[in-house]
């Protein structure tokens, strides 16, 4: 996981990048680097191993400046934390930079083949590779050359390319982490999370496994892998910059924790209606018709999801009597899986981008299955996958340890459970009222033991 940021508009790029890149630093602590160019064709690049601080101080020691940029936040995989592994990389001419979250699994071969043929490599890396080969195919033209280029990789990528020959443009493509395009006034952003872009615009466009971007300042242009251009509505993000910031907390993960109570309220909102003693899940179409026509439930989840899965099955099968297994969902898709007519699958995911888990319900999807999310992000890839989406209301989780992610899921399942239970017939009108009244209750009940975080840390 790394973080990628690019700008290009009528700001002074390099605070935009750092401003973005701080707002991205959970995603990789490993190095951190800038690429900015000037309209006149100048390029200066800037790059520092470790975290992101020691990239502001070389900065504040010898100040660059560009009309447009990208940058990245490192997580190691290929090649050690060190300066010359750090993003952006270069091809041999050093006019076309690029930043790459993912894993390349063919850049050995591409490697030597570059080599045999002259190229030179500075780094470890298998974004190196990329570069070279971009540059390989180039003529004149960016976008083809990175189009060219994308044949012949085999793995993940989330790819931004600027080169000094074509001023005031990025290339973005995606296929399997995410890309998020933010569209502003006479400027434009690419991100692969949505804080570092809130406090120019909240108006996005989430790009789609196979898909390419062409970002100006003026203009935002999507297509295929192919070059034909594809319709996309943007989304409004409704939360704002703020609340992706700490909030006078002395770390994320202690913010969040604190935002439990505030998440699963607005996660239960609407859902539940405690002085009728009912629940109503309308995205589902869950009536007594379907809910009996589910011969199993198949759960599927990576990390802090699979483990909300693993709860979720003991309520579902205990209130519902239905069925459910529970999936990894990065093993789901090699194992051969059986799902009989009739059954759902439901994945669990707080981006709605995690790699394993798309491929996962793609693999499902593909062999018949009814397929739902539980899920946080609305526009996500995860929910325009699925026949029906559950919106938990977490908001951004920032913090590597997850929290409010995790409760909300869990809220949304018990939630499930219920309506299941209840259109099953499994459950009467009275035990279901009783299970909404107390799931009413668990927001309230986490913020008075929160209350008591001074003593649970004297505890700890």
């Amino acid at each position: 996981m790394c973080g990628i940021v690019g700008y290009v508009g009528h700001r002074e790029t390099v605070p935009v990048l750092l401003g973005g890149l701080q707002r991205l630093e959970y995603r990789g602590y490993d190095s951190a680097g800038i690429a900015v160019v000037k309209n006149s064709g100048s390029l200066d690049l800037a790059r520092a191993a470790g975290k992101l601080v020691n990239l502001v101080a070389q900065l504040e020691a010898s100040p660059i400046s560009g009309d447009y940029g990208i940058g990245h936040t490192r997580w190691a995989t290929h090649g050690p934390p060190t300066e010359d592994n750090a993003h952006p990389h270069r091809d041999g001419s050093g006019k076309i930079v690029l930043v790459h979250n993912g894993i390349i699994e063919n850049f050995l071969e591409l490697r030597e083949r570059l080599q045999a043929g002259g190229c030179e490599f500075v780094s470890e890396t298998d974004t190196e590779a990329i570069a070279h080969l971009i540059s390989s195919h180039y003529e004149g033209n960016l976008e083809d050359a990175v189009r060219a280029a994308l044949e012949e990789l085999e793995g993940i990528y989330a790819l931004v390319v600027i080169s000094v020959d074509e001023p005031q443009k990025m290339v973005a493509a995606r296929q399997g982490p995410p890309l998020v395009i933010g569209l502003g006034d006479g400027e434009n952003f690419v991100a692969s999370d949505v804080p570092p872009i809130l406090q120019y615009t909240r108006d996005v466009i989430f790009l789609d496994d196979g898909q390419v971007a062409l970002v100006t300042q003026e203009s935002v242009r999507i297509t295929d892998f192919a070059g034909h251009d594809v319709p996309v509505e943007p989304q409004r993000i409704l939360w704002d910059a703020v609340t992706a910031e700490k909030g006078g907390y002395r770390h994320f993960m202690l913010k969040e924790i604190h935002q439990q109570p505030e998440a699963l309220r607005d996660s239960l909102v609407g859902r539940l209606h405690r002085t009728a003693g009912s629940l109503a899940l309308p995205e589902l179409d869950l009536d007594e018709q379907l809910a009996l026509s589910i011969p199993r439930l198949i759960l599927l989840g990576c990390g802090t999801s699979w483990h909300a899965a693993l709860v979720g099955k003991y309520w579902i099968e205990q209130l519902a009597r239905l069925p459910v297994s529970v999936d990894h969902a990065s093993e789901f898709r090699y194992r051969d899986p059986i799902i009989e007519p009739g059954a759902v699958t439901c994945a669990l995911t707080q981006s709605g981008e995690t790699a394993d888990t798309l491929a996962a319900m793609r693999e499902a999807k593909d062999r018949g299955a009814r397929l739902w999310t539980i899920c946080n992000v609305i526009g996500s890839m995860a929910t325009r996958l699925a026949d029906a989406t559950l919106i938990t209301q977490a908001g951004p989780e920032i913090g590597v340890a997850s929290t409010k992610a995790f409760t909300t899921q869990l809220a949304v399942l018990a939630c499930f459970a219920i309506a299941a239970a209840r259109a099953r017939g499994a459950i009467d009108q009275g035990r279901a009222a009783a299970l909404v009244g107390a799931l009413t209750e668990v927001p309230s009940r986490m913020a008075e033991v929160l209350n008591h975080d001074e003593a649970l840390r004297d505890i700890a």
